[in-house]
């Protein structure tokens, strides 16, 4: 087993002490944090350089019907730049600072995203970034599930547009599931039961543990 350094030793520490009594989880021995909201995921990363010990810190939120293997950043992102490490008792203060930080941006992402309506509102007022057909995409699913479909229907054909003119093969593969949410904007069902099968499917691939997601009939659905 590869020694832990001590800068990953200090932010372990300091997510331990701030993010845990959160009800964030360490995945694993990384120094990567979970917080776990059935549909969605708050994402904490002490990234650390390659280069130097120290820490980067990243913030933000994965929606897990994406349905894809590993962790993402869908909104969020870099929060912190490099915080280099010289020795334990400099860069103690600076891993609970980056902690600290951590632990306000979830708590701001728990009180933005409570519910599927107030999601799809938020992102439906969010200009899609240049070039990211994600963003266009994950508004347009949101809408859909909370039932507006004009909303949903314009989004997502933004994505496909810029989904469009292209052999790759993820972007063909988007381009399609797009092309079949857009046709079934009107039916709020149909467009559950997708997401809850992709979300469900995601959890196994992230090897998250059970739990009700707050889709469909479940009793969280707003």
């Amino acid at each position: 087993m590869a020694a832990i350094s001590p800068a990953s030793h200090l932010v372990t520490a300091a997510a331990c002490e701030i993010l845990r009594p959160l009800g964030l989880r360490q995945r694993g021995r990384s120094r990567t944090w979970i917080d776990d909201h059935g549909w969605w995921l708050g994402v904490v990363e002490f990234q650390p350089s390659s280069w130097s010990q120290g820490s980067y810190l990243n913030v933000g939120v994965m929606w897990l019907w994406q349905d894809v293997g590993h962790l993402e950043f869908n909104l969020g992102g870099r929060e912190v730049g490099h915080e280099s490490f010289r020795d334990e008792a400099q860069f103690a203060p600076l891993a609970m600072d980056l902690a600290r930080t951590a632990a306000d941006r979830i708590t701001a992402y728990r009180d933005r995203f409570t519910a599927l309506k107030s999601t799809a509102e938020y992102l439906a007022a969010q200009p899609a970034r240049r070039g990211n057909p994600w963003d266009n995409f994950h508004a347009g699913a949101t809408a859909a599930l909370v039932g507006d479909a004009p909303t949903a229907r314009d989004r997502f054909g933004r994505a496909l547009q810029q989904l469009s003119s292209t052999d790759i093969p993820w972007m063909v593969q988007a381009h399609e599931t797009a092309l079949q949410l857009r046709d079934q904007a009107d039916d709020t069902e149909a467009l559950r039961g997708w997401v809850v099968e992709r979300v469900t499917s995601c959890r196994q691939k992230l090897n998250l543990e059970f739990r009700s997601i707050g889709i469909g009939d479940e009793p969280q659905l707003p």
